[in-house]
């Protein structure tokens, strides 16, 4: 029988149930609008089977609750009902408060390019007792998000040099991260999701579609598996700069990136020791660090040059693929580029993206943005607009870069606009003293991101 997806006639929203099986690594989240057919997605972790009790099991039903409530996001969004049912038992007010915040703030790039307001709308239903959560039993070992680009491989590298016991770990399947993966030669663990397939045919039928809070679903996945694996630590590679979004004239402030920025690594990492288990460490091991100095710090080693791609349009779930590792004209290929340029020799980066993006008159615009002038910042994961402009102002200065296309508009045009005391990198490369990371992990790695 065919699906009729009408999402004006939508009431509510409902989290049916959640399941794992331990005998086969799989993981079964229900979702449903209204009293309609069930969606079922699947989160599959290898090495099954898995031996599970005492307090590592009730932390691992914990964790796939939460699992199930935040990739809700991916459903919920279809329809947005103003209604939102949990079936079974309640949660309690303070895992209501963290999705409110998650789906609101998650959605903000979702809700402007839609044109809705979710203020008021979004409520998570509040009936379940508060019962705060004990230890564990978790190793001191790092599961570590790997994501095919430059700022997962410093992390990793980082670590290895704090001499941290990691595993390297991705959600999908993708060939480009598993052999970027294989490249860092730890072990490594493909976690794969399955989305439900009704989702899909609702989209062809007009459902609400749009960015979600996508690293908030892996920083659950992660953390599920982390406690079924017996990992003490969940270590991402969110820079400070992600906490900042795009200035909208007439909106205000949308952050493409939230749920990679410090609000939500903070309150995430509270609610994993609070409710799911009081030995789980969640953090970011970039925190610290702009977008420049974690360029910085990957242009040190020429190690990963032939692995790694930070193009988005290698990851997306539909539409056409780049044929190699970089477009070269999405927003993130502009940024990376720039951002590795002041530390890297111009033959080296060219030779990584096959062209010199900044000698094409054509890419003007999108630099552009990254500057923040005459337009906002790109929706995309990239740094600040001071961070693009920094940058611009290092390359017009320098002979071999001062001449290229992009780069001798900007000396002739945009340079003039700005105050040179803003334009200096050096200030950009120190260390951020907020952070979330271990004292004793930041001990070993301070001295090692400052050189």
């Amino acid at each position: 029988m065919s699906i009729v997806f009408k999402r004006d006639e939508v009431a509510a929203f409902r989290f049916v149930g959640c399941g794992f099986d331990p005998a086969t690594g799989v993981a079964r989240l229900a979702y449903a609008f209204d009293d309609g057919p069930e969606l079922v997605e699947t989160v599959t972790l290898p090495g099954a089977p898995f031996a599970l009790e005492g307090a590592r099991a009730d932390a691992a039903a914990r964790a796939l609750r939460l699992l199930h409530l935040v990739a809700g996001v991916s459903y919920y969004k279809a329809a947005v009902p103003g209604r939102i049912r949990i079936d079974g038992p309640g949660i309690s007010d303070a895992t209501a408060a963290l999705l409110d915040e998650v789906y609101l703030n998650g959605l903000g790039e979702f809700a402007y390019r839609n044109s809705l307001d979710l203020h008021g709308r979004i409520r998570f239903p509040r009936t379940g007792p508060d019962t705060p959560a004990g230890a564990a039993g978790l190793q001191p070992r790092a599961l570590v998000a790997i994501g095919g680009g430059k700022d997962s491989l410093v992390s990793i590298e980082a670590l290895r040099s704090a001499g941290v016991d990691q595993t390297v770990a991705w959600i999908g399947g993708s060939q480009l991260i598993a052999a970027c993966a294989a490249r860092t030669g730890l072990p490594t663990l493909d976690i794969r999701r399955q989305l439900a397939p009704e989702l899909f045919e609702y989209n062809r039928q007009g459902a609400y579609n749009g960015h979600i809070p996508v690293t908030a679903i892996n920083s659950a996945i992660l953390a599920f598996a982390a406690v079924v694996l017996g990992f003490g630590q969940v270590v991402f590679s969110n820079e400070r700069s992600a906490s900042y979004g795009s200035l909208i004239e007439g909106t205000g402030e949308v952050n493409h990136q939230w749920s990679k920025g410090w609000a939500f690594e903070q309150a995430f990492a509270a609610h994993l020791r609070r409710e799911v288990a009081a030995d789980l460490g969640y953090y970011s091991l970039l925190r610290p660090l702009s977008e420049l100095a974690v360029a910085r710090q990957f242009a040190r080693s020429d190690r990963y040059d032939a692995w790694f791609s930070s193009c988005n349009r290698n990851f997306h779930l539909l539409g056409e693929r780049p044929t190699s590792r970089w477009c070269g004209v999405c927003p993130k290929c502009h940024f990376v580029f720039l951002a590795l340029a002041p530390f890297m020799p111009k033959p080296r980066l060219v030779g990584i993206f096959g062209r010199n993006l900044l000698d094409d008159a054509a890419q003007a615009p999108g630099y552009d943005a990254l500057m923040e002038y005459r337009d906002h910042k790109p929706f995309e994961c990239v740094g600040e607009a001071r961070e693009s402009r920094a940058a611009m102002a290092a390359l017009a200065a320098r002979p071999e870069w001062r001449e290229d296309a992009v780069v001798a508009r900007f000396r002739s045009t945009i340079l003039p606009q700005l105050d040179p005391a803003e334009l200096e990198i050096a200030p950009l490369l120190v260390p951020d003293p907020e952070h979330g990371i271990p004292d004793a992990v930041w001990s070993r790695l301070h001295a090692y991101f400052a050189a």
